[in-house]
């Protein structure tokens, strides 16, 4: 049995859930989401005691074991979503580094010779706090926000993508609490011919 498919998920105050056939539409101050459930696994909506509980009918099944927690996680993520949000805090380290939002596209000066562009998904906020790197120590800072977390994730991975961080300087785009493991440059020798 999942742990995690066990656990009833709450439905917040000013959260609406609808279910219709195996589709569920949840909608909140922050938006709508909808997801087609898995066939397999059974969801039901107690409006009385405001839960969601998803149902695993044949646990001995190996499919329906690793489908009952990944359902759950998945609607609690929806509700969680429209109710509060999900953000993702974002770093560029490198001298001359930029970033600037113009027609609904980012573009990035990391390093090449011509502006990366990437157009921002639909429900995807940018927030830019420090548009441009100052010197190596000071990183331009920017935030994603958004309800629908499987697409913030997947938009910030492309973001990282366009220039990872290097392990010598540590130069590239980084997630706000990402560790970067450093390596020692090259020693040069000194002395005889």
């Amino acid at each position: 049995m999942s742990r995690i498919g066990n656990k009833p998920v709450e439905i917040p105050a000013g959260v609406k859930v609808e279910q219709k056939g195996l589709k569920i539409k949840v909608s909140g101050p922050l938006g709508n989401l909808e997801m087609q459930c898995h066939p397999r696994i059974k969801v039901t909506i107690d409006e009385a005691a405001s839960q969601i509980a998803v149902v695993n009918d044949k646990p001995q099944d190996r499919q329906n074991k690793q489908l009952h927690g990944t359902m759950r996680a998945l609607i609690a993520n929806m509700v969680t979503g429209v109710s509060k949000g999900f953000e993702k805090k974002m770093e560029i380290f490198g001298t001359g580094y930029n970033l600037k939002e113009q027609g609904g596209k980012l573009a990035f000066q990391v390093g090449f010779c011509h502006p990366v562009e990437l157009a921002i998904p639909k429900g995807v906020k940018v927030s830019i706090d420090v548009a441009a790197t100052r010197g190596n120590d000071v990183p331009a800072k920017f935030t994603l926000a958004g309800p629908d977390k499987s697409v913030l994730g997947q938009f910030a991975a492309e973001i990282r993508r366009i220039r990872p961080p290097e392990p010598y300087k540590g130069k590239g785009i980084r997630y706000a609490d990402e560790q970067v493991r450093r390596k020692v440059g090259k020693a040069f020798a000194s002395g005889a011919a």
